[in-house]
């Protein structure tokens, strides 16, 4: 019996050199780590080395994927096709092993004893191939698992994905902590200048004014030009004189105004946090930005795991994406399902008039699922045909508010089809010849009788009429 070990230093053939003996050892793998006795159960056949790491690499990606090598394949058919060995070969892998089955027809085994001979060849690798040091192989082993790690992420469909999603999420995050942190703000100073937050609504430059001014007593003295404008400087000033805010101490200060840039930095990281999600939807899928934002194409990604899964799905799901627990409820309870799921977000549905949305949202969608496909597998990098696919909804949604439907607009004249002239002149008579002499007699003798029976069911009618 042969046994294939792939190893990172190259694929190597062993031969038990007496199987009587292994059906009598009971623990074969505590019986190979003693390197003497491995030796002798177990003998090398053959040995193929990678040239570098870039052959390992390959060899090693092809068998993930479960399919043969070039270089296992050569190895085979050279140590054992062409010898004609008729041995078994125990495999590990069983992808590996069906492959060699089907297309080299050799005769591969898997059973629980050549699971332990797996382990234990593999614990004895350095003493049973001869030149292969132990430092050597964890070098070889190293090498390859950096390389196939940069391999895969190199490779990967999900990659440029992550970075959205990632950035997509932290962002509705930061959306939750601002607001949390601003209200918090807004009601502790509150107790100290209560008048402020009417006069001044935007979180950040109402964070701002309270890191200028910290105290009420302050403000007057203060400069809030680079802040605010003329009027509403001279409101806050006012207001501040006439206040009925309780007074605070400098500790109380302190913590205010630490709150304070706490909220400013975190508007400030979300706004560059903001322009590079759209900067990276601008590369990765221009037509999904361009036909529904940044935000909505992000939040979609986001959805379905990936951009080349959200490919995948159809207009239909694209257009509920993001409303599953209100689909599934209609399905259970027998109602409407919803028309719009996260693309209700998108501008264009959000314009059109509540009669409409579903109809636009249904369009949208379909147009949509388009640009993402053509992202996802296409090879430009232009939005041209996001711009194409926009512009076209837009001439829908102006036709959809004025009442025109798709059948009122005429499609364009493409010039009209001429009949082909046949060179044989009709001849009216021979084709309609009656079938025989008597066939008018038989037709009108029918009509006769028809008429006749309609009249005495007319009789019949009017008798029972006239008997009421």
């Amino acid at each position: 019996m042969l046994i294939l070990i792939e190893t990172p230093a190259g694929f190597a053939l062993f031969q038990v050199a007496n199987i009587k003996a292994l059906n009598k050892i009971d623990n074969i793998y505590d019986y190979l780590q003693n390197e003497k006795q491995a030796k002798k159960l177990i003998t090398p056949f053959a040995f193929q080395q990678f040239k570098d790491t870039q052959e390992a690499l390959v060899a090693t990606s092809k068998l993930i994927n479960g399919k043969i090598p070039k270089k296992l394949s050569k190895f085979l058919e050279k140590n054992v096709i062409s010898q004609e060995v008729q041995d078994q070969i125990a495999v590990q892998d069983k992808k590996l092993a069906k492959q060699l089955q089907e297309q080299l027809g050799l005769n591969c085994i898997q059973t629980p004893v050549t699971e332990q001979l797996f382990r234990g060849i593999r614990s004895q690798l350095t003493n049973l191939i001869e030149g292969l040091s132990e430092s050597e192989l964890k070098n070889m082993t190293l090498g390859l698992a950096h390389g196939l790690s940069r391999y895969k992420l190199k490779f990967s469909t999900e990659k440029v994905d992550t970075m959205i999603i990632q950035a997509i999420a932290l962002l509705d995050d930061l959306d939750k902590e601002i607001n949390n942190y601003m209200m918090r703000l807004r009601e502790w100073f509150g107790w100290h200048f209560p008048e402020l937050g009417k006069i001044i609504t935007d979180n950040l430059i109402y964070a701002k004014v309270v890191k200028a001014i910290g105290m009420r007593i302050k403000t007057s003295s203060t400069d809030l030009s680079g802040i605010l404008p003329e009027n509403l400087e001279a409101d806050v000033k006012q207001a501040a004189e006439v206040s009925f805010g309780t007074e605070i101490t400098k500790e109380d200060e302190k913590f205010i105004l630490c709150l304070a840039d706490q909220v400013i930095e975190l508007t400030e990281y979300r706004f560059q946090l903001s322009e590079y999600l759209k900067n990276r939807m601008q590369a990765i899928a221009p037509n999904l930005t361009t036909m529904v934002g940044e935000l909505v194409g992000a939040r979609l990604i986001s959805h379905a795991g990936s951009l080349v899964n959200l490919a995948k799905y159809p207009a239909s799901t694209v257009q509920i994406l993001g409303a599953e627990k209100a689909l599934f409820k209609a399905i259970r309870t027998k109602h409407n399902t919803p028309k719009y799921g996260l693309i209700f977000q998108a501008s264009l549905v959000g314009s059109a008039p509540a009669k409409l949305k579903g109809k636009v949202s249904r369009t949208l969608a379909a147009k949509t699922a388009l640009c993402i496909r053509y992202d996802a597998l296409g090879e430009g990098q232009d939005a041209e045909f996001g711009i194409t696919n926009k512009s076209f909804l837009e001439k829908r949604v102006h036709q959809l508010e004025e009442g025109v439907n798709y059948r009122d607009v005429k499609a364009p004249q493409r010039g009209k089809a001429k009949p082909i002239q046949s060179q044989t002149q009709y001849q009216e008579e021979a084709d309609f010849q009656p079938q025989g002499s008597n066939w008018m007699q038989k037709f009108q003798k029918g009509e006769d009788k028809r008429q006749a029976s309609q009249e005495i069911v007319q009789r019949t009618q009017q008798k029972k009429v006239k008997q009421q």
